[in-house]
């Protein structure tokens, strides 16, 4: 795939370091020959990751080809036991100098599935590949905050956290911005940079859930007790599915928001790999 014929293009790339940046949260830094192609366009800017199987030293992959929904057929069409893992990711961060690099996030616990296994033995030297933007306006940023919008409104899971951070780093000096991140140590909470004016609330599982409630009804009610400006919004939501659902329900229902001031993207869903999630959406 070249850049001339699409907004993504594959990259061949390996790991350069490997950061632990709090007890559910492991960086790995990217570099490769190829990456100054690759550019990010900020905010929650999503990319596929191929990961090689256990056993193998690079991820197997078809050709490169012009034709992306073709060659996504060719993947599909591989056996399992030889394709590479496909998951999604967010560029974290993207640097021109002194080389080219990217980070990328990854949200890792106990019973994690193989991207999560693969980050927490990674090392230098491991290659993966990427399929990931050409240019900075591109579809895999949901994140479209209007002109009209006086104030924004954020919440994540740590499977988001990468992308609200990035979101929060990109706001203009003032910004209002009401926030809600949820993770589930004490010491997952990051120190987030940001020049916008921003109340950020985290929401520690360990901590929340000894009330008992189930997880997404005490999300939802942090932000339903929370007083929030009467001005227009603009509203990020992303991680677990059915958290997001009940969120978008009770900004657009309850707070009687604006549908289209509500951007949402469910990253993950209890109960059903994303491989299973890719298999129903093809279904």
């Amino acid at each position: 795939m070249t850049a001339a014929s699409a907004p993504f293009e594959l990259f061949r790339l390996e790991v350069e370091r490997v950061t632990r940046l709090s007890p559910s949260l492991v960086r790995v830094t990217f570099t490769g020959a190829g990456l100054d192609g690759f550019a990010s366009g900020g905010l929650d800017q999503s990319l596929s990751l191929f990961l090689p199987l256990p056993g193998q030293p690079e991820p197997v992959l078809p050709p490169a080809s012009d034709d992306p929904a073709g060659w996504y057929a060719a993947y599909r069409a591989m056996p399992h036991d030889t394709r590479a893992v496909m998951r999604s990711y967010t560029a974290r961060e993207q640097r021109r100098s002194p080389a080219d690099e990217l980070d990328i996030d990854f949200a890792v616990h106990p019973d994690g599935g193989p991207a999560c296994a693969w980050a927490e033995r990674a090392e230098p030297g491991d290659r993966v590949a990427v399929l990931g933007p050409t240019g900075p306006d591109n579809n895999g940023i949901r994140f479209h905050r209007p002109e009209s919008a006086e104030w924004v409104l954020l919440w994540a899971d740590e499977t988001a956290l990468p992308a609200a951070a990035s979101i929060l780093e990109s706001l203009p000096a003032g910004t209002k911005a009401k926030v809600w991140l949820e993770v589930p140590y004490a010491d997952d909470q990051l120190e987030l940079k940001t020049e916008a004016d921003a109340e950020i609330h985290w929401l520690v599982r360990e901590v929340t859930e000894a009330s008992g409630a189930d997880r997404t009804e005490r999300t939802v009610e942090a932000v339903r007790a929370a007083a929030l400006p009467e001005t227009v919004p603009y509203c990020w939501i992303a991680g677990e599915a059915g958290t997001v659902k009940a969120l978008r329900r009770h900004l657009v229902n309850e707070r009687q928001f604006d549908r289209k001031s509500v951007s949402f993207t469910g990253y993950w869903r209890r109960g059903i790999s994303e491989d299973g999630i890719r298999e129903e959406a093809s279904a």
